[in-house]
C-alpha cells in the first residue's frame, strides 16, 4: 500500500479566471502590480507572464514569485489576453512595433506610460484594438494609490471593468475623459510629492515648538492620513470638516490665518497647474 498522502488543492479560485495577463516591463509599477495580483488573488501565478530586460533579473523574479518571466516581449504578448505596457513613455513606440505580430482586436492593451495618448498606441498597433490608458500614483506600493483610467475608441464596458479590477488591487480607481489625464498627472501623479512637503513642514514645525523629531513626524503623517480618510469615508466637503475642527477664538483659526497669509492655498493650486502644464508639454512631445 502506498504511504504517499494525497493533498487536495485548496487554492481559492482566482477573481479573474480564464484571463492571461502579460506585464511588459516589470519595473517599479509593473512589480507592484505583479505582487498585488497574487496577494489579492486576482490572478493565479500561471495566469501571469512578465518580461524584463536581463536574463538574470528574469530568473530572480521568476524564483521570487513563481511566475513565468522572460526577456521576450513578443512571446509574452502572444500568450496574453491583456497586455500591460510598463516601459518608459519614450520606449512605447518601439515596444508596440516589437509585439505588433501578436496583437489582435480580441486582446487589450493597458498602458501606464505617462503622457502617451490612447490614439498614439492605437496608431502604433495598426489595428482597431482596445487600449486603456492609466495614471497610477506611488502609494499604489501600499495598496493605497489611486489610478485614473481613460478608454480608447474600441474599449467595451466589460474591458474597462477588467482594467478597473486590475488597478483596484493597488487602491481606488476613477474613470475620466482623456482630455483630463494631464490634470490627473498634475494632481494625483505629482500630488504625493506635494503632500510629503506638507508632512515634512508640519514635522519641522513640531520640532520648532519642542517635540522630538520622530514623534513630530509620526504626528504629522498620521494626522494627514486620518484627515484624508475623513474626506474619503465621510463624503463631507473638506471645508465642512475643516470648520468642525475650527472652534471660535480657538487655536486652529489662528493657524489657518497664518496659512492664508502665507499663501498655502494659492501655492498648492499653482503647483498643480504647473505640473499639469508640464504634463501637457510632455504629451505634445
Amino acid at each position: 500500500m502506498s504511504t504517499e498522502l494525497e493533498y487536495e488543492n485548496t487554492l481559492p479560485p482566482a477573481a479573474m479566471p480564464g484571463i492571461k495577463v502579460a506585464i511588459l516591463g516589470t519595473g517599479k509599477m509593473g512589480g507592484i502590480l505583479l505582487q498585488a495580483f497574487l496577494k489579492n488573488n486576482l490572478l493565479h501565478a500561471e495566469q501571469i507572464i512578465a518580461t524584463v530586460a536581463h536574463p538574470e533579473r528574469a530568473h530572480a523574479l521568476s524564483a521570487q514569485y513563481s511566475v513565468e518571466v522572460t526577456t521576450d516581449n513578443l512571446e509574452a504578448a502572444k500568450q496574453a489576453d491583456v497586455i500591460l505596457l510598463g516601459v518608459k513613455p519614450i520606449q512605447v513606440p518601439a515596444l508596440i512595433e516589437q509585439i505588433r505580430p501578436a496583437l489582435s482586436p480580441q486582446k487589450m492593451l493597458v498602458s501606464f506610460a505617462a503622457s502617451v495618448k490612447t490614439s498614439a498606441i492605437e496608431d502604433a498597433a495598426g489595428i482597431e484594438m482596445p487600449v486603456v490608458r492609466s495614471m497610477p500614483n506611488t502609494p499604489a506600493m501600499l495598496g493605497a494609490g489611486i489610478t485614473a483610467l481613460c478608454r480608447g475608441r474600441f474599449v467595451s464596458e466589460d474591458q474597462l471593468g477588467i482594467a478597473q479590477r486590475i488597478f483596484g488591487t493597488v487602491g481606488r480607481t476613477v474613470v475620466v475623459d482623456e482630455k483630463h489625464m494631464d490634470a490627473v498627472t498634475g494632481l494625483s501623479g505629482s500630488g504625493p510629492a506635494f503632500i510629503y512637503i506638507i508632512i515634512e513642514a508640519l514635522a519641522e514645525a513640531g520640532v520648532n515648538v519642542g517635540l522630538p523629531r520622530d514623534i513630530a513626524t509620526q504626528l504629522a503623517a498620521q494626522t494627514t492620513f486620518g484627515s484624508a480618510r475623513m474626506v474619503l469615508e465621510t463624503g463631507y466637503h473638506p471645508a465642512l470638516l475643516k470648520d468642525a475642527v475650527t472652534t471660535p477664538a480657538g487655536c486652529t483659526v489662528d493657524g489657518i490665518l497664518e496659512l492664508e497669509e502665507g499663501g498655502l492655498r494659492v501655492t498648492l493650486i499653482k503647483a498643480v497647474k504647473r505640473a499639469t502644464q508640464r504634463a501637457k508639454e510632455l504629451a505634445a512631445g
